[in-house]
């Protein structure tokens, strides 16, 4: 499944190879969470990612001046075009191994992460360090929820809260509404804000002690109020917004000394004042834990010793199985319904609709009746003369699609056999 120019496409393309150091994997359930998704799909398109991204302005016009015009479009044009894979997180089963992975087998049920990796697809490869088995009793439809309970969980222990503190959480999207049950798990005090009412009931429903409409009254005032005018231990921001000012409604809610923990994509232009004279902690919690985006750790397999550092990426996500396979979380009443693969469009479109969940899932054929080729044929267009010269090209990237193939297509003495990529 991908993202083309803003629209989500489903197409066949050949099985991946299972590489040193992984696993193919045959998914079982993929995970589409509201926020996540939508921002991966606008991303593509061209006045959201200038109003995001003003200086993409500038090094267009410098392309020009440098390529000139003709080649400037081409380049826009080439990654305006180019497919996005959509999906970090998913469940599914071991169909083959690769060397080095002496811990996992054909038929184990596992649960991956990573942009690019656990991608909504049927078969996929995922790296060790990006995989975690199912514990025994957990519903695959659970473990895909796998990368977004670990994003919730590193905001938890970013916030370094201890039992019978007081925490808020403000937004209440997937990541917020996990972040509250793992915190409810913890024995931490719970209080929930988000703008809309449904969201806050949700909350209140899974474990926050006071749930708070933000557009009703003075939040914070009435944290203070739950909190006998001490102010929150530790505010989570799990909110998505380019505004600043949850960040700095946060230091007025936390009690001097406190910490605000950035889990979400939110404003920084902060108030200097009161996050001074309360002496407050502001922290970022980086996705998933230590590990996330670093190569050597995702891909190479590199993993960080236990002892220096207790909750790496990929303990993170076995660690919320394990909660979730106890009976900690509630995860059904997240989900707002389930699509088969094919109808993904359809699914991307219910995203939007009122009164869906926060998340949905796609369902993938248990038993394919044949297992994908790892080759697909193109027909050829045009015709080529008699003895024409027969070439396979390997790599695919941007001068062999600009540059070269158009040329070697286009050439009647030339026919491109096959490209690898």
């Amino acid at each position: 499944m991908f993202s083309k120019r803003g629209r989500v496409v489903v197409e066949d393309v050949p099985l991946p190879l299972c590489a040193a150091g992984g696993v193919l994997v045959r998914t079982a359930w993929s995970l589409l969470s509201a926020g996540t998704e939508r921002t991966n799909i606008s991303g593509q398109r061209v006045v959201d990612r200038l109003r995001r991204q003003p200086e993409v302005v500038g090094k267009v016009w410098n392309e020009v001046r440098r390529a000139g015009l003709s080649e400037t479009v081409k380049l826009v044009t080439d990654k305006m075009d180019r497919p996005i894979q959509l999906g970090n997180s998913l469940s599914g089963v071991v169909i083959e191994v690769g060397a080095g992975v002496p811990d996992l087998a054909v038929g184990d049920r596992v649960a991956c992460g990573g942009t690019g990796h656990a991608s909504h697809a049927e078969y996929v490869f995922v790296p060790r360090n990006l995989t975690v088995t199912v514990p025994d009793g957990l519903h695959s439809k659970d473990a895909a929820f796998v990368t977004l309970g670990a994003i919730a969980l590193q905001g938890v222990r970013r916030a370094n809260l201890q039992l019978g503190e007081t925490a808020v959480v403000v937004g209440l999207g997937l990541i917020g509404l996990l972040t509250v049950q793992i915190l409810r798990a913890a024995g931490v005090r719970v209080i929930g804000i988000d703008p809309l009412k449904e969201r806050a009931i949700l909350a209140e429903r899974l474990g926050a002690g006071v749930a708070l409409v933000a557009g009703d009254g003075n939040p914070v005032a009435a944290v203070l109020a739950a909190t006998g005018g001490v102010g929150a231990d530790a505010v989570l921001l799990t909110a998505a917004t380019p505004s600043s000012e949850p960040v700095n409604q946060a230091f007025e809610m936390a009690r001097q000394k406190g910490r605000v923990v950035i889990v979400g994509d939110v404003g920084l232009q902060l108030s200097r004042p009161t996050f001074y004279n309360k002496e407050l902690d502001l922290v970022i919690s980086r996705s998933t834990g230590p590990g996330r985006y670093d190569p050597s750790y995702e891909e190479h397999g590199l993993d960080y010793p236990l002892a220096y550092v207790r909750w790496t990426e990929r303990r993170n996500m076995e660690e919320f199985l394990r909660l979730a396979a106890d009976g900690g979380l509630r995860l059904s009443e997240l989900i707002g319904g389930e699509f088969s693969v094919e109808d993904a469009p359809v699914a991307y479109k219910a995203l939007e609709g009122a009164g869906r969940g926060v998340a949905l899932l796609l369902q993938y054929t248990a038993e394919p009746a044949a297992r994908p080729a790892r080759s697909v044929s193109i027909p050829r267009t045009g015709r080529a003369r008699p003895g024409a010269l027969r070439v396979a090209v390997i790599g695919a990237g941007q001068f062999a699609r600009q540059t070269l193939l158009p040329r070697l297509v286009s050439h009647r003495d030339v026919i491109v056999r096959a490209i690898v990529g």
